[in-house]
């Protein structure tokens, strides 16, 4: 069974994703976080390592909590 909160992570990690018009090649170019492991990440698949989320945090231009907040 899939951790609820690793669902709602990957799914803000995808919405904040798409709206800023990134494809999963574009997020992986800016935060040299593997497209497979952003993908896993996004679909709540893999429990993501601090490294990770902070460069995709940043590539987002966002900060950790920011990106923690599931109210979207």
């Amino acid at each position: 069974m899939k951790d609820e909160r690793l669902l709602q992570l990957g799914q803000k990690i995808r919405y904040e994703r798409l709206r800023k018009g990134l494809s999963q090649e574009d997020l992986e170019e800016k935060s040299m976080v593997s497209r497979r492991t952003i993908s896993e990440i996004e679909r709540g698949n893999a429990d993501i390592r601090y490294t990770n989320l902070l460069q995709i945090s940043n590539a987002l231009g966002m900060t950790i909590s920011q990106l923690l907040d599931f109210k979207f």
